[in-house]
């Protein structure tokens, strides 16, 4: 039995989900925040986003 396959891209895109989760989340939370903070964070948040499902399209299938 052959043991000896790299488990590396498994973790990357299981960890790309959970990080891609929690910027949703947040994005949905937005409204319970203040105005202030709603325009400091979509952007951030949007950028996050997109950052992430561009790392996920990237990774070996």
């Amino acid at each position: 039995m052959d043991f000896n396959f790299d488990l590396q891209p498994v973790y990357q895109h299981h960890d790309l989900l959970i990080e891609l989760g929690r910027v949703e989340m947040a994005m949905e939370h937005l409204d319970a925040r203040g105005e202030n903070e709603r325009q400091t964070l979509r952007p951030r948040l949007l950028t996050r986003l997109s950052r992430l499902r561009d790392a996920l399209e990237r990774l070996p299938a």
